[in-house]
């Protein structure tokens, strides 16, 4: 039987560290641990995806006015603004949900029935092509993909997964209001306007971490075959190390 260990952070930790607690739950899930961390940021962050050429993407020279954190993520997919989110994380064996997109979906669908106890009318969008999540040009919330969840047709959380060794590891950014601009302020050129949307936006109303936390415990509880331990985690300094090196950062 899986035992899945919760974890909530209301305190927000910086890029650099919440990437490095992300790593250390991929270690663990290579050894058949299982996990669900919701989480937030401290300072609001950038975060690029693995493979993004960040350094001809974005403006450097911007990036430091504005005196962003930012953090590269061991994930793919594109840049996201971390700021008024609830950001959620999966993390257990490769085999536990199936293929990459099953796995892509069964985590969306558990989010898209804890959002439904909120009273938020979402759906995952069509799949247009086989690609799940890739590098290309504008921000993670530019548009939406086959799998993503969307609220009349704008994309409400944004999503990127990595396997390695046995263990998989998800995440992404479920949006409690609106800000995702900020990543095309940043961008060189033109681009697209972020098609977001916010929960803020569906439901007019201020929407607290600690509701779509509960909520989406509640219904991993209820839909995730297991057992469930409430835990507290950290990573090692050579994690935090990592994720603040320039050299990762800025790589590509």
């Amino acid at each position: 039987m899986t035992t899945w260990h919760l974890i909530v952070e209301a305190t927000g930790c910086p890029g650099a560290e919440n990437m490095g607690i992300d790593a250390a739950l991929l270690r663990e899930a290579r050894r058949d641990a299982a996990f669900l961390r919701l989480y937030r940021w401290s300072p609001p962050c950038l975060s690029f995806g693995r493979n993004e050429p960040a350094r001809t993407r974005y403006d450097l020279a911007t990036i430091e006015r504005l005196g962003l954190d930012v953090v590269r993520r061991p994930t793919g997919g594109r840049a996201v603004w971390h700021e008024h989110e609830v950001t959620y994380t999966v993390a257990g064996p490769a085999t536990m949900f199936g293929s990459l997109k099953e796995t892509y979906i069964r985590v969306h669908t558990l989010l898209a029935a804890a959002l439904g106890r909120l009273g938020v009318p979402v759906e995952l969008a069509q799949r247009p092509s086989g690609r799940v999540l890739g590098p290309g040009s504008g921000a993670c919330f530019a548009a939406p993909v086959g799998g993503e969840i969307v609220a009349e047709g704008l994309k409400l959380v944004g999503s990127a997964q990595i396997r390695e060794r046995g263990g998989f590891l998800q995440h992404g950014s479920i949006l409690l209001e609106d800000g995702q601009n900020l990543v095309t302020r940043v961008t060189r050129g033109a681009v697209a306007a972020p098609a977001a949307t916010s929960l803020r936006r569906l439901l007019g109303r201020r929407v607290l971490f600690e509701e779509v936390t509960e909520a989406v415990a509640a219904e991993a509880r209820a839909t995730w075959a297991g057992s469930w331990r409430e835990v507290k985690v950290g990573c090692t300094t050579e994690d935090i190390a990592h994720f603040a090196d320039p050299e990762w950062t800025w790589r590509r």
